[in-house]
């Protein structure tokens, strides 16, 4: 395996920004303590401008009084301008739950913003919203600037970098997701084309002719629960049984079949009588 090399500025960034969250969490600082840190961050290891691309002014408008967004990427600064993400900060030592998505993602909606950052500095993890009814929010990345490899967390944090969101790299990434979904990744994989390339692989393999019935019912032990219950939506077309020509003979280099056996055992019979008469 090749050995994976991540830039020595990025790396650098990197471990800074885990110390500075480690030293945040063992003391427990408080939410905005918290939230000054993941200013930096966007700052020093994605190249977010702080005075430029962040801010907190959006007023989010409730049943009750008004609030104000932890944090807003926003890019433009026209008047027609929107965020191009909205992020929920927690306190660091507070674990995310479901709740609080839910209430960054109302904020987003309100402006019609399809992309939230739920994070505690420790953990991040973004969102994206189909806006219908209702709207839908699901989680496309994660991770944990603590605990996973720098270079994964190089790719990670790329994702929601400023260069990567000013080249409209969210709506890529939504795009390929919206495409590999489990049910389009399952049509794809059940679909009749494949299934007789899987045949003639494993006959190629194995020398083993596999039913397309047996095909589809391993898929069904290797999925998952979530998985399965897709496939139950899909509709498989198996691929046409191949009808096999009877012969009183066997094909060379294969093995002949029971029934076939018999009916050559009449043939050459047939062939010696007509031999004896010959002979006589």
């Amino acid at each position: 395996m090749a050995k994976r090399s991540l830039d020595k500025d990025i790396k650098k960034a990197i471990l800074e920004g885990r110390s500075m969250v480690e030293a945040i969490a063992k003391v427990d600082a408080s939410e905005a303590e918290t939230r000054r840190r993941i200013d930096h961050i966007f700052e020093m290891l994605m190249g977010y401008d702080r005075f430029k691309h962040i801010t907190e002014e959006y007023a989010i408008k409730g049943a009750g009084d008004t609030t104000h967004c932890d944090i807003a990427i926003q890019l433009g600064h026209e008047e027609e301008s929107k965020p191009e993400m909205f992020v929920e900060c927690k306190k660091v030592n507070i674990n995310l739950t479901q709740k609080h998505i839910g209430q960054a993602a109302s904020y987003a909606i309100n402006y019609g913003c399809e992309w939230v950052l739920l994070t505690n500095s420790r953990d991040w993890k973004l969102y994206h919203i189909t806006f219908g009814q209702p709207p839908q929010t699901k989680l496309i990345e994660s991770w944990n600037l603590l605990d996973d490899d720098p270079f994964v967390l190089a790719k990670k944090f790329e994702i929601i970098s400023y260069k990567n969101v000013k080249n409209k790299g969210l709506d890529i990434l939504w795009e390929k997701r919206n495409v590999l979904t489990a049910n389009n990744m399952l049509k794809a994989i059940l679909s009749e084309e494949s299934i007789k390339l899987y045949q003639r692989r494993l006959k190629k393999a194995t020398g083993v002719r596999i039913s397309p019935e047996d095909i589809v019912g391993q898929f069904r032990h290797l999925l998952n629960e979530a998985a399965l219950s897709e496939m139950d939506n899909i509709r498989i077309s198996l691929p046409a049984r191949q009808r096999r020509a009877r012969t009183s003979e066997a094909p060379k280099g294969k093995s002949i079949s029971i029934e076939q056996e018999v009916k050559a055992i009449p043939a050459e019979k047939q062939s010696q009588e007509q031999d004896n008469r010959k002979a006589r």
